[in-house]
């Protein structure tokens, strides 16, 4: 593992990593190899500055140096003087190698050194032939400048993010950071294209086809395009590491498993390493599926902690709003409020964090707050440039969460009026829904349903609306078949869903107990 001396102040810091070159030491004891170290530390320099990541010290300026210091024979430079000159000359990393030769095989040995605490966080070697040596060098210089390229892209990633994604192509790593950036602002479109271009360099990046599958979870009609690459990811799961294998048994149980196997496989890897914020949060996030909020909150609350020790703002506003979620459902308001105060500090004006402050303000009864809470989450979302639909859907869920259900029934049917999904049966399916689950009217719920039903019978969540309104008529039997449908249909469409489990239930004791 890195120095974390080194990560901190890389983390620290926007700037490039700097890097001095030492001459290399011959201990092959044949002199005429003595030309080699001047070789090297020349090749290393040339191959390191093509680099944006580093800024490279260039050898007249390191040799200069050293000759002023009194040190012409490259022998006598140990670690501590080459530590000196290399921070004299402002550089927060350095080179120092040796060539050996063992029979017939020259191998040449590179260590990259923290020069502040000369703690060695990395070594390299490689071996060749005398008389083919350059491309030995080549190879060697290739391995030093995509190890410390990596090293300076993964610090734009969360430290658990770091752990798993592993590759040596810089050009890999810089395309999954541009996917990780466009999944943390809900762009999993962008977030997959990118996340194929990663693979497309590197056909072994693993961790970036768990973060395909993930992010097709978002995306419910492409869900198949999500199991597709979750068994990709499963056949390579012979190759991975511990971890990122558990984590390829994660995203099988999200496709095709419960919630309890993905549980089961989050708690191993924590069992592994349990000051991973990411994992707290994932567990977090399953178990608020699961409507199991007490168990929920103590591990959001765990991320979090260890963000704060890392030094480190969370991966995304969801670590922030799904806590507060659960604190909502918990009865827990003042730890609520008091969470969205330092969430609105790392996260300005997420429209997620904001619609949860809304809610929040219409269940303590504070009316004109909650109202300022959605006139700003109007600008937000016109200045990001969403449609007047999303939008009306969004502040439908406020009010609906909020239990103010005339202003949310007047947002649902306002959702199904406006482009570009005028009329279209996802927005009849989505008021029919609210008309039924909240007996608004449960009729006219059903002739919604029925409506959409007509152009999509296949749809699994039509499916259940109709048999949860068929249930809310008491037609036990009727809502049961329709239900079970419903449930075989979405195990082959989307991920596991707790609320409609238990509306299926619901219909199953309703029909037991009237045996």
């Amino acid at each position: 593992m890195r120095a974390r001396s080194l990560n901190e102040r890389l983390r620290a810091s926007s700037e490039r990593i700097s890097v001095a070159v030492m001459p290399f030491q011959n201990m092959t004891n044949d002199t005429t190899k003595n030309d080699w170290q001047g070789w090297i530390q020349d090749i290393l320099i040339t191959s390191l500055s093509n680099s944006s990541e580093l800024t490279v010290r260039q050898s007249e300026t390191i040799n200069s140096y050293i000759q002023s210091e009194g040190f012409n024979n490259y022998a006598s430079i140990t670690p501590s003087i080459a530590s000196n000159i290399s921070q004299k000359l402002k550089a927060s990393v350095f080179i120092f190698g040796s060539i050996i030769k063992e029979g017939i095989k020259i191998r040449i040995i590179a260590k990259l050194i923290d020069s502040n605490s000369e703690e060695i966080f990395k070594s390299f070697q490689k071996d060749g032939k005398a008389e083919n040596i350059l491309p030995t060098i080549d190879t060697l210089s290739k391995m030093v400048r995509d190890f410390l390229e990596i090293s300076k892209l993964e610090n734009t990633l969360t430290p658990d993010i770091q752990s798993f994604a592993s590759t040596y192509s810089p050009e890999a790593y810089r395309y999954f950071i541009l996917g990780e950036n466009a999944r943390r602002k809900g762009d999993h479109v962008a977030a997959i294209k990118w996340y194929f271009q990663a693979i497309e360099v590197d056909s072994n990046f693993f961790f970036a086809y768990n973060m395909i599958s993930f992010s097709y979870v978002n995306l419910p009609n492409l869900f198949s395009e999500g199991k597709n690459w979750v068994l990709r990811a499963y056949s390579k799961k012979d190759r991975m590491p511990l971890m990122q294998k558990l984590y390829a048994d994660r995203a099988y149980a999200i496709y095709f498993g419960t919630p309890d196997e993905e549980i089961k496989c989050i708690k191993q890897l924590l069992e592994i390493d349990d000051q991973m914020p990411i994992l707290h949060y994932n567990l977090g996030y399953t178990y608020n599926r699961l409507f199991q909020y007490d168990k929920a909150i103590p591990e959001f609350e765990k991320a979090l902690e260890i963000y704060r020790k890392l030094i480190s703002k969370p991966y995304s506003a969801a670590n922030y709003h799904l806590l507060g979620y659960a604190y909502h459902k918990s009865g827990d308001y003042n730890k609520e409020k008091e969470l969205y105060k330092k969430a609105e500090q790392d996260f300005p004006d997420d429209p997620a964090l904001i619609q949860n402050q809304a809610i929040l303000s219409f269940t303590e009864g504070n009316t004109i707050e909650a109202n300022k809470y959605i006139e700003k989450y109007k600008t937000i979302q016109k200045i990001y440039s969403t449609n007047e639909r999303v939008i009306a859907v969004n502040l439908d869920r406020i009010y609906s969460e909020a239990e103010i259900l005339d202003e949310a029934e007047e947002y649902y049917r306002k959702a199904l009026s406006l482009p570009p999904f005028d009329g279209q049966p996802s927005s009849k399916n989505t008021l029919a829904y609210f008309l039924i689950d909240k007996n608004r009217n449960i009729n006219e719920g059903l002739e919604l349903v029925d409506d959409a039903l007509k152009q999509r019978p296949d749809r699994y969540d039509y499916l259940h609306t109709k048999g949860w309104g068929l249930y809310k008529q008491g037609k036990y039997q009727e809502a049961l078949e329709i239900l079970h449908k419903s449930w075989d249909l979405r195990r082959e469409q989307a991920i596991y869903d707790h609320e409609v489990f238990l509306h299926l239930e619901a219909a199953k004791k309703a029909i037991a107990d009237m045996k």
